[in-house]
C-alpha cells in the first residue's frame, strides 16, 4: 500500500517535474508572515472541518476502513462541494482543514471496546493529546524554513527525492518488489495526471478492492451463490441508495459545468 502512495504522489510529481525541465518557470518570492489562521478565516473553515469531522468519524467506525480512506473522502467532499474547485491542491484552506478529521482507527469499535481493550484506549487518549502539541510545535518551529528547499537547484533536489522515494518503498519489507512497484505506479501516476485523473480514487481502489472481494466471496458462500441475498438488508438498500444519489448527482453537476464552460 505505502510503495503505491509513494508512486502515485511523489515519484508520478517527479516525472512531472521532470518533463518542465528547460521550460520558463514562474517565480514566487516572498515571505511567509502569518502561519496560524485569522479568526475570519477559521469561521469560514468551520463549514468545512464539521461536516468531514461527522464524515471520518462514520467512516473511521466502519469495520474495514481507516484514516486514509475518510481523508480521502473528506478532501473529495469538500472539493465536490466547493465553490472553486480549481483551487484545491493550490492553496485552498479547506483543502487542508477537510482531511484532518481525528478518527479512532486500529481497534475494532463496539460497546465492549473500554471494557476489552482499556490500555489501548487510555493510551490513544494521551498520544492524540501529546501529539496535537508537538505537530504544532513543530508545524510553527519549521514552516518558515522548509520552504527554503525549493531554493535547491532541480539537479540536486530531485535525484535526492528519488533515491529517497526508493529507499522508502525498499525499507518497507527489505524487498525490491516494493521499489519495482513504486516505480510502476509512478509511471501510471504520471500518465493519469497527465490525462487529467486523480489518484485519489486508484488509492481507494486498492484500499478497498481486496476487502470488497473478500467480503463478497464469504456472503456468496453463505447464501449458497445467491446474489439477491446483498440486496435484501435494510442497510444495504440505505447505501446503495446514498451510492446512486452520489453519483447521479456528480454527474448532473459534471454537465452544468460543461454547460457553463461551452466543453
Amino acid at each position: 500500500m505505502l510503495s503505491v502512495l509513494i508512486g502515485l504522489f511523489a515519484i508520478s510529481q517527479i516525472f512531472i517535474e521532470l518533463a518542465n525541465v528547460g521550460k520558463q518557470l514562474k517565480r514566487y518570492d516572498q515571505r511567509i508572515k502569518g502561519v496560524l489562521p485569522t479568526w475570519g478565516e477559521f469561521k469560514r473553515l468551520l463549514t468545512v472541518i464539521i461536516p468531514a469531522s461527522l464524515l471520518g468519524t462514520f467512516i473511521g467506525i466502519i469495520p474495514g476502513t481507516g484514516g486514509a480512506i475518510a481523508s480521502f473522502m473528506a478532501y473529495n467532499e469538500a472539493r465536490r462541494f466547493s465553490k472553486d474547485p480549481d483551487s484545491f491542491g493550490k492553496g485552498n484552506l479547506a483543502g487542508v482543514a477537510a482531511p484532518e478529521a481525528l478518527l479512532m482507527i486500529g481497534v475494532r469499535p463496539g460497546p465492549l471496546l473500554f471494557e476489552q481493550n482499556p490500555q489501548i484506549i487510555n493510551a490513544l487518549f494521551v498520544g492524540f493529546m501529546l501529539a496535537q502539541f508537538l505537530i504544532l510545535g513543530l508545524g510553527l518551529a519549521s514552516v518558515k524554513v522548509f520552504p527554503r528547499i525549493l531554493k535547491v537547484p532541480i539537479s540536486i533536489l530531485f535525484p535526492v527525492i528519488f533515491a529517497l522515494c526508493f529507499l522508502g518503498s525498499f525499507s518497507l519489507n527489505n524487498s525490491i518488489y516494493d521499489m519495482f512497484v513504486a516505480l510502476l505506479f509512478g509511471v501510471i501516476g504520471y500518465f493519469m495526471r497527465k490525462h487529467g485523473f486523480a489518484a485519489a480514487p486508484m488509492i481507494l481502489g486498492v484500499i478497498l478492492g481486496p476487502l470488497a472481494e473478500r467480503e463478497l466471496g464469504k456472503a456468496l458462500i453463505m447464501s449458497h451463490g445467491n446474489w439477491v441475498t446483498l440486496v435484501r438488508s435494510p442497510i444495504a438498500l440505505v447505501f446503495f441508495r446514498i451510492l446512486i444519489l452520489s453519483v447521479t448527482y456528480s454527474l448532473l453537476r459534471m454537465q452544468r459545468l460543461k454547460r457553463k464552460t461551452g466543453k
